[in-house]
């Protein structure tokens, strides 16, 4: 069937494939001076070494499930306090990039057109973006209070469903501590998530995770995400729509302090493979930057 020809409904199956991917981040010291080994204190040491193990085997390995427990905790909290921040956006696409800057309005977020290919508006595009960012204002304030409750309704639901995805992460996987290393001046540990295995995904946006694998780089000192991802390594079927999720989608979410306790997302891509009606081919992808956050306070939605 032509794409030109999709009817509503064939729509709706594309929009539900998109959606999904974008819901869907030693001992030290000196060696010894072997000048002063000898025989009447190095056959204790060595016994005593037998006995219990070496220094490294005293210390217990961490505890994964811990690991992720504590990430989760952490996770919540960078949730909770995410509208409470503005910040600058960049999204890079086909033709270049696109930079806006992002703030709450009257209970839900706004995006002002910054920049484009790094370069400032001209006169006339400034001021087209003052107009739209003018208009946005009146006409928010001016909303009944249905169509104010509907309005930031509808932006809580988008927040809850990229929450309710990250937090199936957790429990969609089975985590394995591959290494501890050092990233962007950060200890962490890395962890590899393979599907566990009688996992029932309690909804569209996590149908698609038994069919993925991915790894977690988690900051050792706050439980923080710094780096997530997950890859599709086998083709999933989305209930209830004729799409179909395939090998090669893939997302990754990076993060950072923006404050103490604080950290948001500072890179987002994902690149999206699904099929219509399973045999037309649906390809989507993003790529955006976070930066240059800053606190607004709490948001009043009544």
């Amino acid at each position: 069937m032509p794409i030109a020809r999709l009817t509503a409904q064939n729509q709706s199956d594309i929009k539900t494939a998109d959606e999904f991917v974008r819901h869907i981040r030693h001992i030290g010291g000196r060696a010894p001076d072997h000048r002063y080994l000898n025989d009447s204190w190095l056959a204790p040491v060595l016994l005593l070494y037998l006995m219990v193990g070496s220094p490294v085997a005293l210390c217990a390995a961490p505890d994964v499930q811990e690991i992720i427990r504590r990430s989760v905790i952490a996770n919540e909290i960078d949730w909770k306090a995410a509208p409470e921040y503005s910040f600058t956006e960049r999204d890079r696409g086909s033709k270049g990039t696109k930079t806006y800057e992002v703030t709450m309005i009257e209970g839900s977020p706004y995006q002002r057109l910054s920049a484009v290919n790094g370069k400032k508006l001209s006169a006339q595009s400034y001021n087209e973006e003052e107009r739209k960012l003018q208009h946005t204002l009146t006409a928010r304030q001016s909303e009944s209070k249905g169509q104010r409750d509907e309005r930031i309704a509808k932006y809580e639901s988008d927040r809850k469903q990229d929450h309710l995805l990250m937090g199936q992460l957790t429990v969609a996987f089975d985590f394995k501590l591959v290494s501890e290393m050092r990233m962007d001046k950060h200890e962490v540990y890395r962890l590899r998530a393979s599907p566990r295995k009688g996992y029932r995904p309690p909804n569209m946006e996590s149908q698609a995770l038994p069919g993925m694998q991915g790894q977690l780089w988690i900051d050792k000192k706050t439980f923080q995400w710094i780096k997530v991802t997950a890859r599709v390594i086998s083709p999933v079927s989305i209930e209830g729509f004729l799409a179909q999720v395939e090998p090669g989608t893939y997302f990754e979410l990076e993060k950072m302090p923006v404050a103490e306790g604080i950290w948001l997302p500072k890179h987002f891509a994902m690149k999206s493979r699904s099929k219509i009606f399973f045999v037309i081919g649906h390809n989507t992808q993003a790529d955006e930057t976070y930066f240059d956050y800053s606190k607004i306070g709490p948001v009043k939605n009544q």
